[in-house]
C-alpha cells in the first residue's frame, strides 16, 4: 500500500499535542467582534479538542 500524503489544509489548522490529542482553534473570532460579549470572545479565544470520528478523520488526513 502506498504512503498517504498529508492534507496540508488540515495540518495547518489542527495541532497534535504531546499526549496525542488534537487541538484546533474556534470559529467566529475573525471579525464583527464589537457585537459579541466579552465572555463570548474569551470562549472563542480558547482552543478546543477534536473528538470522535472527526478526530479519526483528521488523524488520517494528517498522516498520524
Amino acid at each position: 500500500m502506498p504512503k498517504l500524503k498529508t492534507h496540508k489544509g488540515t495540518a495547518k489548522r489542527i495541532k497534535l499535542t504531546s499526549t496525542g490529542k488534537l487541538t484546533r482553534q474556534r470559529a467566529f473570532g475573525g471579525h464583527l467582534l464589537a457585537k459579541k460579549s466579552k465572555s463570548r470572545k474569551r470562549a472563542i479565544n480558547t482552543t478546543a479538542t477534536v473528538k470522535g470520528s472527526m478526530a479519526k478523520n483528521a488523524r488520517r488526513a494528517m498522516g498520524v
